[in-house]
């Protein structure tokens, strides 16, 4: 069996592949990615047999490698996400180790890897729009952002709005600081929980949780006031009204 691992933390990557051929000694291991950009170019051109793969990577998740590229060959999701999002990859097809990873439990991955194997000699092409969607509901966790030399994250749950400004894409936290990330505005919000987050506009896209008045305004809109935000109005555009009312009233 060969396999590839996409995994961002080096020491993380070193210690699956160590656990993987101690355990299964014949497994030959093909290459390591750390991000989408270089698992998406690379992958196509390799033969491999499963994928061990993160869902937080250094430049994004791993998700968007299957919006750049088809990929058909079983993964075993490595991640740091709790129980109850890891239920949603039962019924996918793919299992899944939570870190940090128990050596039993990988051995018991790799078991219903081969056992799947043996009854299918073609792999089975896993249904990754499915996959997306059951993940949708939880939303991503946090964004990796530079400031000045340094990398940082922030958690989703910080977040008061996101917006776009100057052909640029920002994140406003609690803290009452603004941090520009390397996503589109229309991919932040397929990537964010949308029971939380809801895109009013073209320029805006607010967090339900820091939503602090609502107020009538010109044109049958609304007017948005976000707890420390003052930088400009947050107007809701006429066309987004109705659907933001239900949102609210779901």
């Amino acid at each position: 069996m060969r396999f590839i691992i996409i995994e961002d933390e080096q020491l993380a990557a070193k210690r699956l592949r160590l656990l993987i051929e101690t355990l299964r000694p014949t497994y030959e291991f093909v290459a390591k990615f750390d991000s989408v950009e270089s698992a998406s170019i690379s992958l196509p051109a390799l033969s491999y047999d499963v994928l061990f793969m993160d869902i937080q990577l250094a430049d994004g998740i791993s998700f968007d490698i299957f919006d750049q590229i088809k990929v058909e060959k079983p993964i075993i999701f490595t991640t740091a996400y709790d129980e109850f999002a890891l239920k949603a990859f039962k019924t996918n097809s793919v299992d899944y180790l939570l870190k940090p990873i128990a050596e039993e439990e990988l051995n018991t991955a790799i078991e219903k890897l081969e056992q799947n194997f043996s009854k299918q000699p073609t792999s089975t092409p896993i249904d990754l729009n499915d996959l997306v969607r059951s993940m949708q509901p939880l939303g991503k966790e946090r964004f990796v952002v530079k400031v000045g030399d340094h990398l940082r994250t922030v958690e989703t749950s910080d977040i008061q709005l996101v917006y776009s400004q100057d052909k640029g894409t920002y994140l406003y936290t609690n803290s009452g600081k603004r941090f520009l990330i390397d996503y589109t505005l229309d991919k932040v919000e397929d990537l964010l929980n949308k029971a939380q987050f809801f895109r009013i506009s073209r320029k805006y896209m607010i967090n339900l949780n820091y939503i602090k008045d609502i107020i009538a305004f010109t044109n049958s809109r609304l007017e948005i006031i976000i707890d420390q935000f003052d930088e400009d109005q947050i107007i809701v555009a006429r066309e987004r009204v109705g659907d933001f009312k239900s949102w609210l009233d779901r």
